[in-house]
Protein backbone atom coordinates (compact mmCIF):
# COMPACT_ATOMS: atom_id res chain seq x y z
CA UNK A 1 0.00 0.00 0.00
CA UNK A 2 3.18 2.27 0.31
CA UNK A 3 1.56 3.93 3.84
CA UNK A 4 3.99 4.96 6.62
CA UNK A 5 2.87 4.90 10.12
CA UNK A 6 3.07 7.87 11.69
CA UNK A 7 3.21 9.32 15.45
CA UNK A 8 0.79 10.76 17.06
CA UNK A 9 3.27 12.74 20.34
CA UNK A 10 3.40 16.68 20.02
CA UNK A 11 6.41 18.46 21.92
CA UNK A 12 4.91 19.23 24.49
CA UNK A 13 4.16 15.57 25.54
CA UNK A 14 7.06 14.03 24.21
CA UNK A 15 9.39 16.70 26.52
CA UNK A 16 7.78 15.85 29.57
CA UNK A 17 7.24 11.59 28.66
CA UNK A 18 3.77 12.17 28.51
CA UNK A 19 3.99 9.11 25.76
CA UNK A 20 4.04 5.54 25.89
CA UNK A 21 7.67 3.51 24.10
CA UNK A 22 6.23 1.16 21.66
CA UNK A 23 2.95 2.48 22.27
CA UNK A 24 2.01 6.07 20.43
CA UNK A 25 5.62 6.44 20.12
CA UNK A 26 5.84 3.81 16.77
CA UNK A 27 6.21 4.79 14.36
CA UNK A 28 8.32 6.19 11.17
CA UNK A 29 7.70 9.54 11.30
CA UNK A 30 6.87 11.55 13.68
CA UNK A 31 4.28 14.20 12.19
CA UNK A 32 3.54 16.79 14.94
CA UNK A 33 6.67 16.02 17.34
CA UNK A 34 8.18 19.81 16.91
CA UNK A 35 4.22 21.05 17.75
CA UNK A 36 3.69 22.68 21.19
CA UNK A 37 0.48 21.35 22.36
CA UNK A 38 -0.92 25.08 22.19
CA UNK A 39 -0.93 24.76 18.70
CA UNK A 40 -2.41 21.62 18.12
CA UNK A 41 -5.81 22.52 18.47
CA UNK A 42 -5.87 25.17 16.06
CA UNK A 43 -3.86 23.44 13.69
CA UNK A 44 -6.94 20.63 13.99
CA UNK A 45 -8.62 23.26 13.47
CA UNK A 46 -7.77 23.95 10.16
CA UNK A 47 -7.84 20.51 9.31
CA UNK A 48 -11.06 20.15 10.48
CA UNK A 49 -12.13 23.07 8.62
CA UNK A 50 -10.45 21.45 5.08
CA UNK A 51 -11.76 17.57 5.61
CA UNK A 52 -15.13 18.19 8.01
CA UNK A 53 -15.08 15.58 10.73
CA UNK A 54 -11.62 14.35 10.13
CA UNK A 55 -10.54 15.10 13.65
CA UNK A 56 -12.26 14.40 17.25
CA UNK A 57 -12.59 17.29 19.60
CA UNK A 58 -12.01 15.75 23.19
CA UNK A 59 -9.74 16.84 26.58
CA UNK A 60 -6.38 15.01 26.66
CA UNK A 61 -5.67 12.06 28.91
CA UNK A 62 -2.83 10.52 29.62
CA UNK A 63 -3.67 7.17 30.06
CA UNK A 64 -0.26 6.37 32.02
CA UNK A 65 -1.74 5.23 35.32
CA UNK A 66 -3.98 2.21 35.92
CA UNK A 67 -7.38 1.89 34.81
CA UNK A 68 -8.65 3.20 38.82
CA UNK A 69 -8.37 6.74 37.35
CA UNK A 70 -10.27 6.45 34.01
CA UNK A 71 -10.95 10.30 33.99
CA UNK A 72 -7.47 11.45 34.64
CA UNK A 73 -5.94 14.17 32.77
CA UNK A 74 -2.42 15.26 31.78
CA UNK A 75 -3.35 18.79 34.22
CA UNK A 76 -3.68 16.40 37.34
CA UNK A 77 -0.03 16.18 37.07
CA UNK A 78 1.00 19.05 34.85
CA UNK A 79 0.06 22.95 34.45
CA UNK A 80 -2.01 23.73 32.25
CA UNK A 81 -0.40 23.60 28.60
CA UNK A 82 -0.28 27.43 27.95
CA UNK A 83 2.06 27.38 30.63
CA UNK A 84 3.79 24.35 30.69
CA UNK A 85 5.17 25.43 27.10
CA UNK A 86 6.64 28.56 28.07
CA UNK A 87 8.30 26.53 30.67
CA UNK A 88 9.43 24.41 28.24
CA UNK A 89 10.28 26.59 25.66
CA UNK A 90 12.62 28.65 28.30
CA UNK A 91 14.05 25.50 28.92
CA UNK A 92 14.71 23.64 26.00
CA UNK A 93 15.04 26.05 23.61
CA UNK A 94 16.48 29.28 25.64
CA UNK A 95 18.54 27.02 28.01
CA UNK A 96 17.16 28.86 30.62
CA UNK A 97 17.61 27.59 34.44
CA UNK A 98 14.75 26.60 36.61
CA UNK A 99 15.41 29.76 38.88
CA UNK A 100 15.60 32.11 35.72
CA UNK A 101 12.08 30.45 34.18
CA UNK A 102 10.74 30.72 38.14
CA UNK A 103 11.53 34.77 38.13
CA UNK A 104 10.75 35.10 35.06
CA UNK A 105 7.35 33.37 34.47
CA UNK A 106 6.34 34.45 38.31
CA UNK A 107 5.67 31.10 39.08
CA UNK A 108 6.79 28.90 41.66
CA UNK A 109 10.41 27.15 41.60
CA UNK A 110 9.35 23.76 42.93
CA UNK A 111 6.44 23.30 39.83
CA UNK A 112 9.30 24.50 37.71
CA UNK A 113 11.51 21.81 39.23
CA UNK A 114 8.90 19.41 38.35
CA UNK A 115 8.38 20.03 35.23
CA UNK A 116 12.13 19.99 34.31
CA UNK A 117 13.00 16.52 36.01
CA UNK A 118 10.20 15.07 33.61
CA UNK A 119 12.40 16.51 30.92
CA UNK A 120 15.22 15.22 32.03
CA UNK A 121 14.05 12.09 33.00
CA UNK A 122 12.21 11.23 29.32
CA UNK A 123 15.55 11.67 27.53
CA UNK A 124 15.71 7.85 26.53
CA UNK A 125 12.17 8.24 25.16
CA UNK A 126 13.11 11.10 22.91
CA UNK A 127 16.37 9.32 21.95
CA UNK A 128 14.46 6.55 20.53
CA UNK A 129 11.50 8.39 19.21
CA UNK A 130 10.74 8.56 14.87
CA UNK A 131 12.75 11.48 13.28
CA UNK A 132 9.91 14.53 13.07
Amino acid sequence: MGALVLTTGNKSELAVGYCTLYGDMCGGLAVISDVPKTLVYPLARVANHQHPGAIRNRSSRSRLRPSCAPNQKDTDSLPGYDMLDRILRAYIECDETPAGIARELNLPLDLIRDVVTKVDRNEYKRQQAARG
